[in-house]
């Protein structure tokens, strides 16, 4: 039995996505007069911040740099906002500029109909057709869970990072981390303030670096040295300002790589982790750490150094993935008819072909994603205001409200 789709014609663009870089381009396209329709999987706005992460988490770098278009956060705020504080700016930013997303719509795909010049994107047993989509899932959609022998088998308490609310329950038990990046680093940090017993998984060299210099951000001092300086002299800068107020982490088990902070960034996508008082914990000898994880048993760990040892909990601050791949296939991806998305062409270029725009992907975070969403809508508006929308098509004013 074939299922009929309904079909929903727009005029305007179609995104994918309710987190802060689908607020931002569906702000931006509201300042220029172009309806939208945000399809959202879960059933609320920045599902990340608001269901994945953990209480104690603040933004990393400060405000100035983490507002979305168009409107700034509270005067009253701190210079990094709490998890709340970041949740209630995106909700009042929602309201401010009417954005109502439809909740509870999974996307199953999306294809290019190149006959016709437009998107076909169903989800929900609805087949929508829109001349634009905006992919605004980002790289944080799915959380990525290691394949580590043993692991099924581990008699204790296993969980993803994206359940970690807070270290309470933890209080005297033996928790591993496995991840060191700053979700990791963070949760260790909480973990060892609620009185657990921690031991963080550091596999490969990173960079660690103070979150303030001289009172203020080192990476918004970093942002702001780009300008005047290469690149290679602002690394040099940061390393040099690390080593002296936060020492040689080598000597507890953090070795630098070769490559200095903002390359491996431009590089890799590999973000340095900023230190928010967990070096100290580690120096005092209150947090453990280990190498790299050989196999799991029934009631703890052995390291690929083959030392044994026991642990209650397991947490895997292992990151996530996106989900993109699983509903858009790579040749609706293509840039100039080259690369796909697992590839860094169409990754880094906020357009692509046939009308497609990605945002929040660049590993630029909430400040790249914002700028953005302003080319992305300016973009559009040009095609707009040059009558190339699909004639007569209307979208129900009903499926705009969640």
């Amino acid at each position: 039995m074939i299922t009929r789709l309904t079909q929903v014609w727009l005029q305007g663009p179609l995104i994918v996505g309710a987190g802060p870089s689908g607020l931002a381009v569906a702000a931006c396209l509201s300042q220029r007069g172009i309806p939208f329709l945000i399809l959202e999987k879960e059933n609320c706005i920045a599902s990340l911040w608001r269901l994945r992460s953990y209480d104690s988490l603040r933004l990393h770098l400060p405000k100035k740099l983490c507002q979305l278009p168009h409107m700034l956060f509270p005067k009253h705020y701190p210079v990094y906002p709490s998890k709340q504080q970041f949740i209630s700016y995106l909700d009042s930013y929602a309201e401010h500029f009417s954005i109502h997303p439809m909740f509870g719509y999974d996307v199953k795909n999306a294809n290019y109909d190149a006959v016709m010049d437009l998107w076909r994107v169903v989800a929900n047993g609805s087949e929508y057709l829109c001349r634009w989509l905006i992919v605004a899932t980002g790289d944080n959609a799915v959380p990525s869970v290691p394949e580590i022998d043993g692991l099924k088998v581990f008699g204790g308490k296993i969980m993803h990072s994206s359940d970690y609310k807070n270290g309470a329950g933890f209080r005297g038990r033996k928790v591993l981390v496995v991840g060191c990046g700053n979700s990791g680093m963070e949760i260790s940090l909480n973990l060892c303030c609620n009185g657990a017993r921690v031991s963080l998984v550091v596999r490969h060299k990173l960079h660690i670096l103070p979150r303030d210099i001289l009172g203020r951000s080192s990476i918004g001092i970093a942002l702001g040295l780009l300008k005047l300086f290469p690149l290679r002299l602002i690394d040099w800068f940061l390393i040099q300002s690390s080593r002296l107020l936060l020492g040689d982490t080598s000597r507890v088990g953090i070795v630098r790589p070769q490559d200095g902070p903002l390359k491996l960034k431009n590089k890799t996508g590999k973000t340095p982790v900023l230190d928010v008082g967990l070096l100290s914990k580690i120096k005092s000898g209150q947090i453990k750490v280990v190498g790299e994880v050989q196999r799991f048993t029934s009631n703890g760990v052995e390291f690929m150094d083959g030392k044994v040892e026991e642990f209650d909990s397991v947490i895997l601050a292992t990151g996530y993935t996106s989900n993109v791949a699983s509903w858009l296939k790579e040749e609706n991806l293509s840039t100039q008819g080259q690369g796909d998305y697992s590839k860094s062409s169409w990754r880094s270029n906020m357009k692509s072909k046939n009308g497609i725009y990605s945002i929040g992907f660049t590993g630029q975070g909430i400040f790249g994603a914002s700028t953005d969403a302003e080319r992305a809508a300016e973009d559009i508006a040009r095609q707009w205001n040059s009558q190339r929308k699909l004639p007569g098509s209307k979208i129900n004013p009903s499926l705009c409200v969640a």
